[in-house]
């Protein structure tokens, strides 16, 4: 996803210059992966089996299903939701089934599960019709057992989309609390930090590395190196590359960039964020800090060591979350259940369906099939969520705001310096005695 090059230097808030930082651009389209080739590939046979005959169509879905996954998403805006949300939209989603991602990779099971009810139907008519020896006999059966375990598929449908959902919504916050607590982090550095040093501008900018070496860790077929080129110099990128984790090895980049600031106790302190279960043990620290203030040795620097270092917390905890999603799937047994309950009710629903519908099981079956399929389809792309999810867009919208405060930074600093000077020239009178009435401030009356 590219960034307007109008919109790509970020703009310091002090006279002194700084290194100008590169544009910073996300690739419009995923590149290729290229893996280490055999110099000696083995020849391909020349002649097809039926084993690869008959994976033509499955390898055509799945090769269709993973490039679309590829894709960049956007996130929605007001036109977005519009047409979201439009009276046509069901007119639309159904002129637009042949180019689903998901319908196409129905394919193969749709047209294998109505394959075989044609076949039951053929069987059955040419017995009816006495084109079969007598012994031969019509595929049929009760349809008691399906209006017994109509419920036992429903409920193992909805559970298995239920799951995959709740993955997909918990990847979600992660990656919220992602995106608000690098944005957060890049703020406070720009209002705890007040020389624009070279060391500031690095921090910033290893801060906002970290959701991109998240995102490129997570989602596979990321090219690492092209994301981060324009974000981080030439040998910090070298080392992140070069790393096991490279989430964490920003996030060491990070951690002693902080170290060297040299930081006054008073602004250290603002480079944190605990959770509310840990107010308590903030409460203890700081009066342990307060009662050994006069004695400034060990105790205190640990307490302010503790403090700075603990606002990456949240990007450690952002990397386990998203870890443990990518990591450990749904249960496989429970997954396996459901699918083969799919296959096994298809198999036999034209046996079950032949007494009532005949000939019409070869179209009831494709819908049933379909439905069922899809539902189970839609299950299994959500149940891993992050490409699904917009991390260009989310990295790209952090950036952008990062950007702009530190553009602005300077302008709301004047600005609140002339209304200081102007309320203090305005509270006293020429002879230096305060006048009575003057520079009181009024709550603005505001009619909603």
């Amino acid at each position: 996803m590219a960034i307007p090059n109008s919109s790509l230097h970020i703009i310091s808030s002090s006279p002194s210059k700084f290194p100008s930082m590169k544009p910073f651009k996300f690739p419009s389209k995923l590149s290729k992966i290229r893996c280490s080739q055999n110099p000696n590939p083995p020849s391909p046979p020349s002649t097809l089996n039926l084993i690869s005959i008959l994976r033509i169509i499955p390898d055509w879905a799945d090769e269709i299903k993973e490039s679309r996954m590829k894709q960049t998403k956007s996130l929605y805006k007001h036109e977005d939701w519009v047409e979201h949300r439009s009276s046509l939209r069901h007119i639309r989603h159904l002129l637009s089934s042949l180019s689903s991602r998901v319908i196409l990779s129905l394919v193969p099971p749709v047209i294998a599960f109505t394959m075989v009810a044609v076949v039951v139907a053929s069987y059955n008519t040419a017995v009816f019709w006495e084109l079969l020896p007598e012994f031969f006999p019509v595929l049929r059966a009760s349809s008691l057992p399906y209006q017994l375990t109509a419920p036992a598929l429903a409920l193992l449908l909805v559970f298995r989309t239920e799951a995959s959902y709740s993955r997909f919504e918990e990847g979600r916050k992660a990656w919220t609390k992602v995106v608000s607590g690098t944005y957060d982090f890049a703020r406070q550095v720009i209002v705890s930090v007040e020389t624009d040093s070279v060391l500031k501008m690095a921090l910033l900018r290893y801060i906002l590395a970290f959701p991109v070496a998240l995102k490129c860790h997570l989602v596979h077929g990321s090219d690492t190196g092209k994301d981060l080129k324009n974000l981080l110099e030439d040998d910090d990128l070298a080392l992140v590359l070069r790393s096991n984790h490279r989430p964490r090895c920003v996030i060491q980049f990070i951690s002693q960039s902080l170290q060297m600031l040299n930081l006054e106790p008073s602004k250290r302190t603002t480079l944190v964020s605990f959770p509310f279960s840990k107010v308590l043990i903030l409460t203890s620290k700081v009066k342990l800090f307060l009662r050994f203030r006069s004695n400034e040795n060990s105790e205190c620097n640990l307490v302010l060591t503790t403090i700075q270092e603990s606002k990456v917390t949240c990007f450690h905890e952002g990397i386990g979350v998203c870890e443990q999603i990518t990591s450990i799937p749904i249960p496989v047994s429970y997954t396996r259940l459901t699918s083969r309950f799919l296959v096994l009710w298809h198999l036999t629903l034209p046996i079950i369906l032949w007494d009532d519908c005949h000939w019409i099981v070869v179209p009831a079956t494709f819908i049933s099939a379909a439905s069922l399929f899809c539902i189970e389809e839609v299950g299994v792309l959500i149940e891993e969520p992050f490409p699904m999810l917009a991390l260009d867009e989310l990295c790209k919208l952090v950036y952008d705001n990062v950007q702009e405060a530190l553009t602005s930074e300077k302008k709301i600093k004047d600005i609140l310096d002339a209304k200081m000077a102007d309320h203090a020239s305005r509270k006293r009178s020429s002879n230096g005695h305060p006048t009575s009435g003057s520079g009181q401030t009024t709550w603005p009356n505001i009619n909603f």
